[in-house]
């Protein structure tokens, strides 16, 4: 059944002031756990650094300024398949007929401001797109059981709703995992870049023989990822509400399930980018949807098939793809290696990122 499209309405993003408060009012009476140790990462986030991140969240962030950057876009909401579905859509009146649109999907914890600081250079070449996933950002409130799969037969609906007879995908974390599915759908998928590609996590650690340099520094990282970072995942996987609940009642609580993952899977981190994003999943209550969102989508069957479009990949400094591994018989035709970057390379090293994706999709 082909998913059904409602009129298309323009949106800004005007988050009440009301909620501006009660998160500074909730921000400033936190109360705070007592830790024992080191003070170091490994048993997660330090509490002087969720306390100072906090304050500055409450005091010096300033959301109406990120608020008018979003703004800056021209966003739009519709439903398909009975579910509200927001997107960016830069269209620049008089571009070339063949100019090849871009489809940029986000993934978890991220959400469509991943994409603000590379949206208008992308857009001198291509028509670009971004939507959020259903359960992220403003794509809610949420109707039903959605994930990978459901998600992709949603986005394609949206392109061709958009009069998109082919486009190319850009996409890492899960919103790789819904690129792949529309190609697997629909031909109108021409190419896919994706940053970060990784072995699967649950298919347990590397063999480090015969591995060395960069290689081996990825893979030992992969196998710590392993070993001590799956705890977010194996949890959402499992017990979404469990999680939820917390992520949607505690802003110091989500902040600190955000802030673990931009931590260890970031080159540096962006503060104010990283609020961004945690500012949305707080305000539109995020947090539980898309925990249910990975739980759907890793208790599905065929979630993670392969892609059936021409792909590229991009690995930055902080991921843990290993090319012997992943493409041992070099049979990709773009693969690219950055000693900078990492999980969020849009917010990271926009510029890199923006190169490596115009190159990828230029003879497109």
């Amino acid at each position: 059944m082909v998913p059904s499209v409602s009129a298309m309405n323009t949106f800004r993003v005007e988050i009440p002031q009301s909620d501006l408060s009660d998160l500074r009012r909730r921000l400033q009476s936190a109360r705070w756990p007592a830790q024992s140790g080191s003070g170091e990462w490994n048993r997660g986030v330090p509490v002087a650094e969720l306390r100072s991140l906090a304050a500055y969240w409450a005091d010096g962030f300033d959301w109406r300024a990120a608020e008018a950057r979003l703004n800056a876009f021209p966003q739009f909401v519709t439903e398909i398949d009975g579910q509200r579905i927001h997107f960016v859509h830069v269209h620049v009146r008089g571009r070339r007929a063949d100019a090849l649109p871009l489809l940029l999907i986000h993934g978890w914890p991220s959400t469509f401001a991943e994409y603000s600081a590379v949206i208008a250079d992308l857009a001198h070449d291509h028509h670009v797109v971004v939507p959020s996933i259903p359960g992220f950002g403003f794509s809610v409130p949420v109707t039903g059981a959605w994930e990978v799969s459901r998600t992709a037969a949603a986005f394609v609906r949206l392109m061709d709703s958009l009069g998109y007879p082919r486009y190319g995908i850009q996409a890492g974390d899960v919103g790789a995992g819904i690129a792949g599915a529309m190609s697997r759908l629909t031909p109108a998928v021409t190419a896919m870049h994706i940053n970060g590609p990784s072995a699967h996590p649950f298919g347990g650690p590397l063999d480090l023989s015969g591995l060395s340099g960069v290689e081996l520094a990825r893979a030992e990282r992969f196998n710590d990822l392993v070993a001590t970072g799956l705890g977010y995942l194996q949890l959402m996987s499992t017990k979404p509400w469990t999680i939820g609940a917390s992520l949607v009642d505690s802003p110091i609580g989500l902040l600190a399930w955000i802030y673990e993952k931009f931590h260890a899977w970031c080159s540096v981190v962006d503060r104010d980018a990283l609020l961004t994003a945690v500012s949305i999943y707080w305000f539109t209550g995020t947090g539980a949807t898309s925990a249910e969102f990975i739980y759907e989508s890793m208790n599905a069957p065929g979630t993670w098939g392969a892609a059936a479009a021409p792909t590229g990949f991009a690995t930055f400094a902080a991921d843990t793809g290993i090319r012997s591994l992943l493409d041992p018989a070099h049979e990709a035709e773009h693969w690219t290696e950055y000693d900078s970057g990492g999980h969020f390379p849009a917010v990271e090293v926009p510029d890199l990122y923006v190169s490596d994706v115009l190159k990828f999709f230029s003879a497109r």
